[in-house]
């Protein structure tokens, strides 16, 4: 006979085999790995946005009488092109930035957490701009290493009015053939002198200013406020952080520029080289297109750290800032 409803087992199979994840730890390699991929995303996505901006300002750059300005730049390049022209230089751009990115987010936690392990908690909490600044200014030195080739392949294509190179790797072939693998790299010294000042205001600004706005406009604990509101701190910081940024690089991404679209004479050093054009800028010279670029990296700063604290609040982790203690690994 059938056995009785009271004897049939009707419970659900337990599931085996499950472990539900574990949160991320602050300061272990997981949240390292979490700031890195932040660091790519915001990046990445954020300077490749912005590439027709970036290609008029660095165009007015080399030659500021090319356009009137920045929409009188979109439309003659639009007209020559349509919107495949706008975004001249996109690719080194998104690969360059993406990498800058990883290295410049990822490695800045991990020297904040080392170099507080170094001088202690008390001496961190007590010079903590210090801390900003050191840990910002030491990742951009790494994250530098691995933009410079694209920067330079970048600037190439958009301060060239006719087409660089057909293709992306085109254009690394024509760099090779023409300067050698050095070539690449002549404006390392100039993009550390634009780059680490930059990034030094970028982190220390922003920090403070996260510091300050939880402490005088929404005076709650940090933790009290949902994801939302954190993150509309992240972006009013971010942008504040970006002007600040715009104004303290603003002459060595003249510089850049300059260096990249430049040829060198035969026997003349990239110093000399860099010399010269600073003494043809003049004081004027090296602050033109200032004015487009504090929009472009007010607006990118802003994004950056919106994009990448929104994937560390995905990812478990606590928006950034530091108002509330650091934990410590065990």
């Amino acid at each position: 006979m059938f056995p009785s409803p009271s004897a049939m087992n009707f419970s659900m199979p337990k599931r085996t085999g499950f472990v539900a994840p574990a949160p991320i730890e602050i300061n272990s390699s997981s949240y390292f790995m979490a700031c890195t991929i932040g660091g790519t995303l915001a990046c990445g996505l954020t300077h490749w946005l912005v590439t027709p901006l970036d290609l008029v300002k660095t165009r007015l750059q080399v030659n500021k009488s090319l356009y009137t300005g920045i929409f009188n730049g979109w439309g003659t390049v639009f007209k020559s092109g349509g919107i495949k022209a706008l975004y001249t230089g996109g690719i080194p751009t998104i690969i360059g930035y993406s990498l800058q990115g990883a290295a410049k987010y990822g490695f800045y936690d991990y020297f904040k957490y080392k170099y507080s392990e170094i001088v202690g908690e008390e001496n961190a909490a007590k010079y903590k701009t210090l801390l900003y600044l050191s840990s910002s200014a030491s990742a951009e030195v790494i994250a530098d290493v691995l933009l410079c080739p694209l920067e330079a392949l970048k600037v190439k294509a958009q301060t060239s009015t006719t087409p660089f190179a057909p293709s992306f790797l085109a254009g690394v072939n024509k760099v090779v053939a023409s300067e050698g693998v050095s070539g690449f790299y002549k404006g390392l010294t100039p993009l550390w002198l634009r780059q680490v000042p930059y990034t030094m205001v970028k982190f220390a600004t922003f920090e403070t200013t996260v510091n300050m706005i939880y402490k005088n406009v929404m005076t709650k604990p940090k933790h009290e406020y949902n994801k939302t509101e954190q993150l509309g701190v992240t972006f009013a910081a971010g942008y504040i952080a970006g002007i600040f940024c715009a104004i303290v690089s603003h002459p060595a991404d003249v510089l850049v520029s300059k260096l990249n679209n430049a040829s060198k004479a035969e026997g003349q050093s990239t110093g000399q080289l860099a010399t010269k054009i600073l003494k043809d800028l003049g004081i004027r010279g090296v602050w033109v297109g200032l004015g487009p670029r504090i929009v472009m990296i007010g607006t990118l700063t802003a994004l950056q750290w919106f994009i990448y604290d929104t994937y560390k609040v995905q990812a478990g982790l606590p928006a950034s800032g530091s108002v509330e203690p650091v934990k410590q690994k065990n």
